[in-house]
């Protein structure tokens, strides 16, 4: 897959990690960042479940969108 910013690779990434925080960055085979990223949309929406006592997912979006970000601009060190 190719891994510049822009890249087809990056853009398909970022669309999963939108919806599954860390899954784009599992595509790019950052295993370590994916769990990471993920956990932290967990821990998230835990914290906003219980500040607001809803099932408002606001605390697992808020990350899946800097997880998203995150995806589309990774580059592949070179080598």
């Amino acid at each position: 897959m190719a891994t510049g910013q822009g890249s087809a690779g990056n853009v398909i990434a970022a669309l999963c990690s939108f919806f599954v925080p860390g899954l784009g960055q599992l595509l790019q085979g950052r295993v370590l960042s994916a769990i990471l990223w993920f956990l932290g949309a967990c821990i998230a929406f835990v914290v906003t479940w219980l500040l607001t006592l809803s099932l408002l997912p606001f605390g697992w979006f808020v990350v899946s969108v800097f997880a998203c970000i995150n995806a589309a601009l990774y580059r592949r060190p070179p080598g």
